[in-house]
């Protein structure tokens, strides 16, 4: 089995049909297979081999694509690097995955380490010399169905991020529940606007379409122009979306013209019940949701098959189970509050190098996913919290323990927390409330200079508030939960 499979057998079921739409560029199924086998040829030569990984430090792009497939005919393991993070960022994940290749594009490689921080890597590729770097095409190699096929980093608690390893079968599989479960076709047209260095946007998106033999349309980033004129001009009819781009849509007030679209889907965020209800009597036609993590590859729930049920993630997908538990492991009963378990060939090999975090995830066969919610008496599941202090900005991942400890850098600072506050439009958005040292003087923008310079602009403070002392218990723990309460906190607001 291999990922890269999947493009053969659309190269030889689809040969002549569209692929991969980027700007003025196109390729059918036989071009972009093609190209993936020469490039795998390109990497081979290079020295490259099976099990090594190769980071893909790439924007949306063709060549992420292109990347993707030929890595994986040679069994070499795609490293995602998320192009928003800065060098200190990229550094530790290069270094933990021990990436032996880098492939970068433009103006994203400026954020890339120094080679003498990158002491794995033999080679360092520019996406603008990928033509060049091609080889006799070969065509994928047969491997073990539990080969480590991609692995995607995945923040943890302690703000250190976690490889996610994904093994070919649990990619395919999850492809193949999504052609199922969204009834797609060599017809479809997907717009991928979201992140491709994102589980979303590489299993969700350009795997499953692939699958399926449809056409795969990229944008670099999401503008709510372009993408309008995108969906008008490919005639697209998957609308692949965080809530985000739906309340931004909402917010122009008038009907657009989203007409080729049969689907629209939301993921990555929870989608707040009003959203779904206003689009729906805009434009007649629901919002489906699913649910998942990159730890199972993501896809585990979808609403709905047959009924879509208003702010649910609806039923487990095919070959995947769910459950709710209490803290000691128990199976809550329909409608009582608990944690979500996953189980199914879509759960995830484990993290890179870190069994004990595998352990602490993966429980007798269950993945505990950190989400809080329950099921009711239909078997439809419903999000509510999660058990982390994990910070959602628009679907992107924030832990608080990672910007604190930038915001330690500062010499005035004494203390620090960081949380998620409401926001209308992206969800939450990050706020600090800090302590200073006595005597010692900081502005809100020198501490937000710090944080921009180390850590992606997603993660750097919307808000730096000023107060007296932070709110613990007896052993010192934090009372993040006080801070949220506006008249705790405007008690202890510096004068």
């Amino acid at each position: 089995m291999n990922v890269a499979q999947l493009l053969e057998q659309a190269a030889r079921d689809h040969a002549d049909r569209p692929a991969l739409i980027a700007g003025d560029r196109r390729w059918t199924y036989r071009q972009l297979d093609d190209e993936a086998s020469a490039l795998a040829a390109g990497l081979a030569a290079l020295g490259l081999a099976a099990g090594e990984r190769i980071g893909l430090h790439l924007p949306n792009s063709p060549e992420f694509a292109l990347a993707y497939y030929a890595a994986q005919k040679i069994g070499l393991v795609p490293l995602s690097l998320n192009v928003t993070y800065k060098a200190e960022e990229i550094e530790y994940i290069i270094a933990d995955a021990a990436a032996s290749a880098v492939v970068t594009a433009g103006p994203v490689a400026l954020n890339l380490p120094g080679r003498d921080r990158m002491p794995s890597v033999r080679h360092v590729i520019d996406a603008k010399d990928l033509a060049g770097l091609r080889g006799r095409p070969l065509r994928a190699r047969d491997l073990d169905r539990e080969t480590t096929a991609a692995i995607l980093y995945t923040s943890a608690t302690t703000g250190r991020p976690k490889g996610v390893m994904l093994s070919h079968a649990n990619i395919v599989s999850n492809a193949y529940a999504t052609v199922h479960h969204l009834r797609m076709t060599h017809d479809d047209r997907g717009l991928c606007a979201v992140p491709m260095f994102h589980c979303f946007g590489q299993n969700f998106v350009m795997n499953s379409l692939v699958t399926a033999g449809g056409l795969l349309v990229i944008h670099e980033r999401f503008v709510p122009d372009q993408f309008l004129e995108a969906v008008r001009l490919h005639r697209i009819t998957l609308f692949y979306g965080v809530p985000t781009m739906y309340i931004l849509f909402l917010s122009r007030g008038e009907t657009l013209d989203f007409a080729s679209i049969r689907l629209f889907f939301s993921a990555a965020a929870p989608l707040p019940t009003d959203v779904e209800r206003r689009w729906r009597e805009r434009y007649g036609r629901p919002i489906v949701q699913g649910y998942g993590l990159t730890e199972c590859s993501p896809f585990a729930a979808w609403n709905h098959d047959v009924h879509v049920r208003p702010g649910s993630v609806g039923t487990p997908i095919e070959n995947v189970e769910m459950k709710v538990v209490d803290p000691e492991g128990r199976e809550v009963p329909d409608g009582e509050l608990g944690e979500i378990l996953i189980a199914g060939p879509n759960v995830m090999k484990g993290y890179f190098g870190n069994p004990q975090a595998t352990a602490e995830a993966v429980r007798d066969g269950w993945l505990h996913s950190g989400d809080i919610g329950y099921r009711d008496r239909d078997g439809y599941y419903f999000l509510v919290d999660r058990v982390k202090d994990m910070i959602n900005v628009s679907g992107f991942k924030v832990f608080p323990r990672e910007v604190e400890e930038v915001l330690y850098r500062h010499e005035a600072v004494k203390e620090a927390a960081v949380l998620g506050m409401p926001d209308p439009v992206r969800g939450e958005a990050v706020k600090a409330f800090v302590v200073l040292q006595e005597g010692k003087t900081a502005t809100p923008e020198a501490l937000r200079k710090i944080c921009s310079d180390a850590i992606a602009s997603y993660k750097v403070p919307e808000s730096i508030e000023f107060i007296s002392a932070l709110p613990k218990n007896p052993t010192g723990k934090i009372l993040k939960k006080e801070l949220r309460q506006d008249p705790l906190v405007s008690r202890l607001r510096r004068s």
